[in-house]
């Protein structure tokens, strides 16, 4: 007698790309080849809700923003996004401006919560008629240095079996793609740093229209914001701490201890509408392609978010790919298909450099030797780049992102 295994029919797919990851990297990248008539199947699982219910970054640069538009994700952003031309940087008494727009020619970030971002890029697959799957059970890869990769899951407690030309890891730090990799041919890169960050959004307007870097004996303090009601802060703790250890009231106590005190004075409090604690690390893995597979996002990548680089080093990651995937299959230019992790790579180390500077200027480090030292020089280092041309565009043109590379 059969079983009811026995009795399943796998059912057979067929793509160019298959996309591992739902978030926001493998929809753009999934978007923008849609739009390019190059057909994707997406494999998530998580559910749809959870996917779109994470919170998560919030600072775009203008190469990221570009990418949604061309992906036909961009009308929101547009008509919501908050555009930030510079941001203020705060040493002991000093408090200092960086004008994002006037160092770099016009460049500027925008303030758009990942969740809206993610909700923006699910709509208009959706509205490409794209396939996608959530909360897909038992994912594996095959053959992904072989002629003919392919993916099997569960959905719905059917099999199925997806053949494809490529497959895209964008499937974060914990996904299974970048396990696809030998380990003697993965090399990878850490530095885990002494503290976390604790993360608190309010329903109460922002403490200052640009976003505010605070470096404070008593640790880091970061003011952002989601809009003109909406705020996002955070506080350097150390990485043993846990949530229940700081009700609002705590939270908010120490967050005004390290503004100056205008901000202080003008600080709204209220009700936390969610906290989390998000341990800091620079993560690098080379390389970022192995045969069919390529690597995208956070599945090759981690950065402190000091430098607001993450999400961001994610896009160009997509703008990589999709700019090498387009050159393939519509000039048939297939040769630079291989290139992926080399032109990858240049992005991801210069971003990861900035934001472990960012974090190493304005963070304490309460375990470092000869600590009276190493605050003299962070506190040196900082008067040197606020108070130098050179030094004030260095910053700004990191913030506001450094070019795409081009894909000749």
């Amino acid at each position: 007698m059969l079983s009811d295994s026995d009795r399943t029919v796998r059912r057979e797919m067929k793509c160019k790309l298959a996309i591992i990851g739902a978030g926001p990297s493998g929809l753009l990248l999934g978007q923008l080849l849609l739009r390019a008539g190059i057909d994707n199947v997406i494999i998530e699982k998580k559910s749809a809700d959870y996917v779109q219910g994470r919170i998560r970054a919030g600072v775009l640069e203008q190469g990221t923003v570009d990418l949604l538009r061309e992906a036909g994700a961009g009308r929101r952003i547009d008509d919501e996004g908050i555009v930030h031309r510079g941001l203020e940087l705060v040493f002991g008494r000093c408090r200092d401006r960086i004008d994002l727009q006037g160092l770099t020619g016009d460049g500027a970030v925008t303030i758009y919560g990942q969740t809206e971002m993610t909700r923006d890029l699910m709509e208009a697959r959706e509205a490409s008629g794209g396939l996608s799957f959530y909360e897909a059970e038992d994912v594996r890869l095959h053959d992904v240095d072989g002629e003919r990769p392919y993916v099997t899951f569960m959905h719905d407690s059917q099999p199925y079996r997806l053949s494809c030309d490529y497959i895209a890891g964008c499937d974060g730090y914990h996904g299974i793609s970048r396990h696809c990799i030998p380990q003697d041919v993965l090399v990878e890169y850490e530095r885990v740093y002494p503290f976390s960050w604790l993360g608190l959004l309010s329903d109460t307007p922002p403490v200052h229209h640009e976003l505010v870097y605070v470096n404070h004996e008593r640790g880091f303090a970061l003011c952002s914001q989601r809009s003109a009601s909406r705020s996002r802060y955070y506080l350097q703790v150390p990485p043993t701490d846990r949530l229940e250890e700081w009700p609002d009231s705590r939270f908010w106590a120490e967050l005004k201890r390290r503004l100056p005190d205008k901000l202080s004075q003008r600080l709204v409090t209220g009700p936390a509408l969610e906290k989390s604690i998000t341990p800091l690390r620079s993560y690098v893995a080379e390389p970022m392609q192995y045969g069919k597979l390529f690597l995208v996002g956070d599945a090759a990548h981690i950065v402190p978010p000091t430098g607001a680089k993450g999400l961001n080093l994610a896009a160009s990651d997509v703008g990589t790919l999709y700019r090498i995937l387009k050159k393939a299959y519509q000039e048939n230019r297939f040769d630079v298909v291989g290139r992926y992790s080399e032109i990858a790579l240049r992005r991801v180390w210069k971003a990861t450099r900035f934001s472990w500077f960012m974090t190493s200027l304005m963070h304490t480090f309460p375990s470092r030797e000869e600590m009276a030292f190493e605050r003299r020089m962070q506190q040196a280092e900082y008067d040197y780049y606020v108070n130098s041309s050179a030094g004030q565009k260095t910053i700004a043109e990191n913030y506001v992102g450094l070019p795409h590379d081009l894909v000749d």
